[in-house]
C-alpha cells in the first residue's frame, strides 16, 4: 500500500438525494439507489453494476408488458409476493426471500406484479456485454428463499445470493449477500485493490468504520453506500440496533465496453 493515501473511497447516498419513479399510477413507488443513466445521482466506478431499484406497493400493483434486450435482471422480494409473466411462457411467483433472474439476451417481454397488502423489492441490473449478451438465448428462472445458502457468524447471519455458494449464475461478475446483524454487533468486509462494494441498508441503524483512518458513517434504512477500494482496504459495519443491509460487490472495471459509458 502506497504511505500516506487512503486505500478507499466511501460515499454515503441518503434516500432523498437518490432517484426515484413510480408505476401503475402510483400504486408502485421506487427509490433508486442507482438510477438510468440519465438519473441522480451521479455514480462512477460500477462496473457491470448497471442499475437498483427499491421498489414497494401496498396492494396490488402491476408493471404492464415491456421488452428488455442484453441485461441480466435480478428481482429479489424482501417482503411480501411478486409476480412475473414473460412471452418465454413463464408464469411464477416468488416470496420474500425468494428471486427471480431474467438474462433478456436477444430480447423478451415481460410483465410484473405485486401481491398482497405490503411488498418491498429490490430489482437490480447487471451488465453482462451488451453487444455479446445480444447473441444469446433469454432465460429466466425462479429461487425459493431455502434454495439459498445462509451462514451464521458472530451475531450475524449471511444470506449468499449472488456469487460463490449461490444458486444463481450470472455472466457478470457480482457477489452479494443479505446480512442480519445483532445490535451490538459488528461485521466486516475486506476489499480488494479495483472492487467497488455498495451497501443498501434495509432496516434498521449502524456505523460504517473505514479501518485505515478511523472514519466513520452513520446508516440509516435506505442510505446507499458507496465503498471504492483504490488499495487493499477494509470496513466495518456496526448494528446500533438489529440491521440489515443488502451487500454487493463488482470490479470497478470490466474489460468490456459499457453501455453506461457510451
Amino acid at each position: 500500500m502506497i504511505k500516506n493515501e487512503t486505500a478507499l473511497e466511501i460515499k454515503i447516498y441518503p434516500p432523498e438525494t437518490q432517484a426515484a419513479g413510480q408505476f401503475d399510477g402510483g400504486r408502485i413507488t421506487e427509490t433508486k439507489p442507482i438510477g438510468f443513466p440519465h438519473e441522480g445521482p451521479a455514480i462512477k466506478n460500477l462496473g457491470p453494476l448497471f442499475y437498483w431499484a427499491w421498489a414497494t406497493a401496498k396492494g396490488y400493483g402491476k408493471i404492464g408488458l415491456h421488452p428488455h434486450q442484453a441485461f441480466e435482471i435480478m428481482s429479489y422480494a424482501l417482503e411480501g409476493e411478486i409476480g412475473h409473466y414473460d412471452t418465454l411462457g413463464n408464469r411464477s411467483r416468488v416470496q420474500a426471500g425468494g428471486a427471480q433472474v431474467m438474462q433478456a439476451g436477444s430480447g423478451i417481454s415481460h410483465e410484473e406484479e405485486t401481491v398482497g397488502e405490503f411488498n418491498d423489492f429490490f430489482q437490480i441490473w447487471f451488465d453482462p456485454g451488451v453487444q455479446k449478451a445480444l447473441h444469446n438465448k433469454p432465460t429466466y428462472n425462479e429461487y425459493k428463499h431455502d434454495d439459498f445458502l445462509i451462514e451464521k457468524q458472530d451475531g450475524a447471519i449471511i444470506k449468499n445470493i449472488l456469487g460463490e455458494n449461490s444458486p444463481i449464475s450470472l455472466q457478470s461478475e457480482a457477489s452479494m449477500k443479505d446480512i442480519s446483524i445483532e445490535g451490538g454487533h459488528k461485521f466486516q468486509f475486506s476489499l480488494d485493490s479495483g472492487k467497488t462494494l455498495t451497501l443498501v441498508v434495509i432496516s434498521g441503524k449502524g456505523i460504517l468504520f473505514d479501518l485505515q483512518t478511523g472514519t466513520k458513517h452513520y446508516l440509516n434504512k435506505k442510505d446507499f453506500a458507496l465503498v471504492h477500494a483504490k488499495h487493499h482496504g477494509e470496513i466495518s459495519i456496526q448494528a446500533e440496533s438489529p440491521f440489515r443491509l443488502a451487500a454487493l460487490e463488482v470490479p470497478a472495471q470490466v474489460d468490456y465496453s459499457l453501455y453506461r459509458n457510451r
